[in-house]
Order: structure tokens, then sequence, then C-alpha cells
């Protein structure tokens, strides 16, 4: 019985995603995993970073992107609470759907598992509902986790890959 409460108490790894499209866009995500880490939110990892157009407008400012390794004994909820306050912390402002942003930070994955849950209203999917169909997000994860695997969709990060096109290829780049 000891082994399996040992097993239960270990932290396993979650990804969160980073994006910045506004002001300094680089500094903008380092000072996201400062706060993160001041936060109980240990990073593990951190892909490179990743250019990506906006979407849907490729008119607007570029995205840099990024996905982290993180490691955290909050819940699903705690962790989507500190992640909003964050944003709001470096500047974040309620806007229109798809506009310009400072800090974006969107939980990617927790703990591996597929969890819904509800927060003041907002909805929270892990993994994130549309994960699976962002280049930004897809290439940097396996940059990090050649052998993630999707919960919901039960499909490898390999097979997740194969759905993108050449053209999800050219607009992204590492920077």
């Amino acid at each position: 019985m000891k082994k399996q409460d040992f097993l239960e108490k270990q932290v396993r790894s979650s990804y969160l995603g980073i994006g910045s499209n506004l002001g300094d866009k680089y500094e903008n995500i380092e000072k996201a995993k400062i706060l993160l880490n001041k936060h109980n939110i240990y990073i593990v990892d951190a892909s490179n970073y990743y250019e990506t157009p906006s979407w849907p407008n490729k008119k607007l400012p570029k995205f840099f992107n990024i996905v982290i390794k993180i490691k955290t004994q909050l819940s699903l909820i705690e962790l989507f609470n500190i992640i909003k306050k964050i944003e709001k912390n470096i500047g974040r402002k309620k806007t229109f759907r798809n506009q310009p942003r400072v800090c974006d930070i969107d939980i990617i994955d927790f703990k591996g598992l597929y969890k819904k849950a509800s927060f003041r209203g907002q909805k929270i999917e892990s993994p994130h509902p549309r994960m699976h169909t962002r280049n930004f997000v897809i290439f940097p994860l396996y940059e990090l986790d050649k052998t993630w695997f999707h919960p919901k969709k039960k499909a490898n990060i390999n097979s997740l890959i194969g759905q993108f096109n050449k053209l999800d290829f050219s607009d992204i780049r590492i920077v």
C-alpha cells in the first residue's frame, strides 16, 4: 500500500503555451516564466521561440510562442486562476477574440489527463480543445516530448503532426 501512496503523490508533468504579439514579445514571455515560478509552477523545460502570423487576420502583429513543461501541485482550476492573474499582471486587457495581446497563457495539457472544469463562468478543458490544430503548439510540444499522447483523441504527437500540410510548416519559424 505504501508504494501506491508514493505513486499517487508523484507530480506528473503538464504543458503550457505562452504567446505574445504586442510590445517586447520576448520580454513578455520571459516575465510570464518568472511569475509562474514565483507561484510554485516549476519550469522543467522550454521549447525554442516560434514566430507565427496572427490568426485569423495575418495583418496583425506576428506572435512569438513557446511551450513549457511544468511541474506543480496545483489543481487545474488553481493553475488556471494563477495564469489569468499573471496575464493581467503583465498587461493583458480584455479585448475581442483573436485580437493582439501582451500575454496569452494556455493550459495545453494538464498531467496527461482529459479533464473539464469551470471557473467563474469560464470553461477549462485539458488538453486544450484546439491545440491539435495549432502548429505553434504542436511543433514546440513535439520539441519537448516526442512521446506525448493526446488523452481525448487517443493519438500520439506524430500522428497529430502528420495532419499538417506544407503551408502549416511554411508560416512558422524558430526565432
